[in-house]
C-alpha cells in the first residue's frame, strides 16, 4: 500500500510541476451568480466597447495637501505642488501626469485642502510594477517638507505568504499534544507521518489540477490546513483504538483489523460528512467558493484514504511499540492507569449530569458572550483602498472619499428608452435630487439614441451605508421619467449586488445544512431529540465562531498577535466557509460522543449511567482532538493572508467552543435532562431507517467492553 502511494504522488508531482510553472498559476475562479447590475453592465460594454467602465489601469494617484493646512490654490502651494508634479513626469514607465489645477479637469477639493494628480504607466509585468511601485512611494516620502503626499492605487495585486512561522509553530504544538496523548514518541510521530503524507498528497493533486484550471492561493492553503487538521484527528482516533485493542491482549494483526473496522469505520462517516459539507458550497453557486470547498474535499478525502490504507500498515510495522512500556503487557497496572486518567472526567460528567440545568445556563451564557459580537458583523465582497487598513495605499483612499466623496467608486446608471438624448436633462435632474447624491455627470449616448451612460457620485464610500441606500434609491426611482428605465451598475453596484447575493446564499446554505444534520443524526442516532439537541448546539458554537471572527479582525482586539490586517469589514464569502467547515467538524464531535452514550445505554445502563460511561470513554480522545485541531487552526490564523486568517481563527474558536463546550457540557446535560426520551423515536420511523454502525460496534457484539468490568452504577436511576 505505501508503493502505492508513492506511485500516486510521484503521478501527482509530475502534474505540480507542471502548474508551479504555468504562468496561469493562481489566478482562480471570480465568478459570482449573475444580478442586475453585471447584467446592465454586459448592455454598456456591448453598446460602449471603449468605455472603461471606472477601471483606472495601470495608473496611481498622488494626493497632497499642505502640512500647515494653507489651501492648496495658494501661490506658493500650488506652485510647489505643480514643480513635484513635473519631476513625477520623469518616474520610471511613467507616460502622463495630470495636472489638479487645469480649469479643464480641475481636481480640487471644495475645501481646497486636497489635490489628486494622476500618474499613467505603461504597462508592465508584475516584478517591474511592484519596483515601479516602491520608487513612487519613495518619491512621495522624498516630497518637500511642507507637503503631504499619499501615493493612492496599486499597480500589482497585494499578495502575501501563504505560509508563515505560526502554521510550523502550530504542527508543533499539536505533535506535542500527540506526544503527551499517547505517552510515546514513535506513536505521535506515526500519526505525524500519516497526516503530513496526506497534506503532501493532497497539495500535489490540487496543485495538478491548476497545470489545467488556475487556482487561488486561499484555495490551497484551505485544503492544506483542513487535510492536516482531520488528518491528525482521524489517525488519532484509530491509533487510540489500536492501543486499547492491544491492551486487551490481542495480536498487533487483529488490533490491526478491529482498530479499521470500528474506529475506521467512524473516520469514514466523519470524513464523509466534512467531504458532504465542503461540496454542498456549490449550492450558492459562486465560481471561488466552490472551488475552496472542492479541494478542501480533496484534502479531507485524502486524509481519510491515507487513515485507512497508509496507517495501518504503520501500525503493523510499530506493534506492540504503539504503547508505553509499562503498558505492553496487559494487565491491572494499565487498567488502573486508565482509570486514573477517567477519574477527572468521570467527576466531570457527574457534576454536569447532577445539575444539568446549572451546566446548560453556564454554557449557553459562555457562548452568549463570545457570540456578542456578531451583531455589529458587517461584510464587503471587497475591500476598497487595499486590504491593510494601516496601509499608504489605504489613507490616500480614504482621504479622497473625506474630501471628494465617491469620486474613486462611481454609480454607472444605463438609461433605456426611445430618443433617450432628449430625455437626459430630466434624467440627471431626478437623480440629483436623490439622497447621498454628490454629483452627477452628463451621460453619452450610443448611436442608436436609445441607450444613455450617466455617471453619479455618491458622497460616501462604495460599502458605506448611505451609498447602498442610493442604489436602492436608483433602483426604487427607475421608472420615474416617463419612457426611461434606468439600472444602476458599475464596480460599486456590483459589489454592493454581491454582498447581498452572499447574504442569501449563506441563509439557503444554512437552512441546507441544518436539514441535513437533522437527517443524518436521526439516521445515526435512531433519535428524535438528540439530534435536535446536537443541531442547536452547533448554531451556538456557529455564532461564538463569528462572534470571535469580529471581535478580532473587524474590532482588532488581538491585532499584535495577528499579522493579517485587522479593522475592516468581514469579507462576505466568510461566513459561509464557516458553516460549511464547522457543520463537518462539528458532526465529527458529535458522532464521537453520541455513539458512545448510545452504545452504553442499549448495554443497559440507565440514562444517566450511559452519558457518565460514555463520555468518561470518549472525553479523552475528543479533547486531544479539539486541541490538536485548534492548535493547527491557531498556526494558520497567523498567516499574512487576510483571508486564509480569518477562516483559521473562525475555525479556531469554532473548534474550542464546539468541543470543550457544546458537546462536554450542553450535550451531556441536555441528554440528562432528557432521560429516555433522548433515544426515542416512532417505531414506524424505526422500521423503515437503515441501521448504520458508525462506529463498527457490531464487531463487539459478542464480547464484553474492555472496561465492563469495571463499570458499576454511577448514579441511581
Amino acid at each position: 500500500m505505501t508503493s502505492v502511494w508513492v506511485v500516486v504522488f510521484a503521478s501527482l508531482s509530475v502534474l505540480m510541476g507542471i502548474a508551479i510553472t504555468s504562468p496561469a498559476k493562481g489566478a482562480g475562479s471570480s465568478s459570482m451568480p449573475s444580478t442586475a447590475a453585471s447584467k446592465a453592465l454586459d448592455v454598456l460594454d456591448k453598446e460602449f466597447p471603449s468605455t472603461d467602465n471606472g477601471s483606472l489601469g495601470k495608473s496611481l494617484q498622488l494626493v497632497i495637501q499642505a502640512i500647515d493646512g494653507r489651501a492648496v490654490t495658494t501661490p506658493a502651494v500650488s506652485g510647489e505642488i505643480e514643480s513635484l508634479l513635473h519631476e513625477a513626469s520623469s518616474l520610471p514607465h511613467a507616460t502622463s501626469v495630470t495636472n489638479p489645477f487645469d480649469q479643464a479637469k480641475p481636481f480640487i477639493s471644495k475645501s481646497k485642502s486636497t489635490a489628486v494628480a494622476t500618474i499613467q504607466f505603461s504597462k508592465m509585468s508584475d516584478a517591474t510594477g511592484t519596483k515601479t511601485y516602491d520608487k513612487v512611494v519613495d518619491f512621495a516620502k522624498d516630497a518637500p517638507s511642507n507637503l503631504k503626499v499619499l501615493v493612492g492605487g496599486a499597480l500589482v495585486p497585494a499578495t502575501s505568504p501563504p505560509f508563515g512561522p505560526g502554521e510550523i509553530v502550530g504542527i508543533l504544538v499539536a505533535f506535542l499534544v500527540l506526544i503527551l496523548t499517547f505517552g510515546a514518541l514513535r506513536v505521535a510521530g506515526a500519526n505525524m507521518l500519516a497526516a503530513i503524507s496526506g497534506v503532501a498528497v493532497g497539495t500535489a493533486g490540487i496543485l495538478g489540477v491548476g497545470a489545467f484550471y488556475p487556482i487561488q492561493d486561499t484555495t490551497l492553503t484551505l485544503a492544506n490546513m483542513l487535510g492536516l487538521a482531520v488528518g491528525i484527528d482521524y489517525c488519532l482516533f484509530i491509533l487510540t483504538r489500536f492501543g486499547s485493542e492491544l491492551r486487551d491482549g490481542r495480536s498487533v494483526e487483529e488490533s490491526v483489523g478491529r482498530a479499521v473496522g470500528t474506529a475506521g469505520t467512524a473516520v469514514v462517516f466523519a470524513g464523509l460528512t466534512v467531504i458532504i459539507a465542503l461540496l454542498g458550497l456549490s449550492v450558492v453557486n459562486i465560481g471561488f467558493i466552490t472551488e475552496m470547498g472542492v479541494a478542501g474535499a480533496f484534502g479531507v478525502l485524502i486524509a481519510v484514504l491515507m487513515s485507512l490504507t497508509l496507517l495501518p500498515v504503520i501500525l503493523r510495522s510499530l506493534g506492540r511499540r504503539a504503547l508505553p512500556k509499562r503498558e505492553r503487557v496487559p494487565g491491572l497496572a494499565a487498567k488502573a492507569s486508565r482509570r486514573g486518567r477517567r477519574s477527572f472526567l468521570r467527576g466531570w460528567a457527574n457534576v454536569t449530569v447532577k445539575h444539568p440545568v446549572l451546566s446548560i445556563l453556564a454554557g449557553v451564557v459562555a457562548l452568549a458572550i463570545v457570540a456578542l459580537p456578531m451583531l455589529s458583523m458587517k461584510t464587503a465582497s471587497s475591500l476598497p483602498g487595499g486590504i491593510d487598513p494601516s496601509s499608504m495605499e489605504r489613507k490616500a483612499y480614504n482621504l479622497v472619499v473625506d474630501e471628494f466623496g465617491g469620486v474613486q467608486s462611481p454609480l454607472i446608471v444605463l438609461a433605456e428608452g426611445q430618443n433617450i438624448g432628449t430625455k437626459t436633462t430630466a434624467i440627471q435632474d431626478e437623480l440629483g435630487r436623490l439622497a447621498h447624491v454628490q454629483a452627477v455627470v452628463p451621460g453619452t449616448v450610443n448611436t442608436a439614441g436609445d441607450i444613455a451612460r450617466i455617471t453619479v457620485i455618491p458622497d460616501g464610500g462604495p460599502i458605506d451605508q448611505s451609498t447602498k441606500d442610493l442604489v436602492a434609491g436608483i433602483r426604487v426611482h427607475a421608472g420615474s421619467v416617463s419612457g426611461v428605465h434606468l439600472e444602476v451598475t458599475g464596480e460599486t453596484a456590483i459589489g454592493i449586488d454581491s454582498d447581498d447575493a452572499l447574504h442569501q446564499a449563506l441563509i439557503e446554505y444554512l437552512i441546507v445544512i441544518v436539514g441535513l444534520s437533522l437527517v443524518l443524526m436521526v439516521l445515526l442516532f435512531r433519535s428524535l431529540l438528540l439530534p435536535l439537541v446536537a443541531t442547536a448546539g452547533f448554531l451556538l458554537s456557529l455564532a461564538a465562531s463569528f462572534g470571535a471572527s469580529v471581535a478580532v479582525f473587524q474590532w482588532g482586539w488581538l491585532d499584535a498577535l495577528i499579522p493579517a490586517p485587522q479593522g475592516d469589514p468581514m469579507l462576505s464569502m466568510l461566513p459561509i466557509i464557516l458553516v460549511g467547515i464547522m457543520f463537518g467538524l462539528a458532526m465529527d464531535y458529535t458522532v464521537f460522543l453520541g455513539t458512545r452514550i448510545q452504545e452504553m445505554y442499549r448495554r443497559g445502563l440507565n440514562p444517566k449511567e450511559a452519558i457518565v460511561e460514555g463520555f468518561t470513554k470518549s472525553a479523552p480522545v475528543l479533547v486531544a482532538a479539539a486541541l490538536i485541531m485548534a492548535t493547527v487552526f491557531a498556526g494558520f490564523a497567523t498567516s499574512p493572508m487576510t483571508v486564509a486568517a480569518s477562516i483559521a481563527f473562525g475555525l479556531f474558536a469554532g473548534v474550542l467552543t464546539d468541543a470543550l463546550i457544546v458537546r462536554m457540557i450542553l450535550m451531556p446535560a441536555a441528554l440528562s435532562l432528557l432521560g429516555r426520551s433522548a433515544w426515542w423515536i416512532p417505531k414506524w420511523l424505526d422500521r423503515v431507517l437503515p441501521n448504520l454502525d458508525a462506529e463498527g460496534h457490531s464487531l463487539n457484539s459478542d464480547e464484553v467492553d474492555e472496561d465492563s468490568e469495571e463499570m458499576e452504577p454511577v448514579l441511581a436511576s
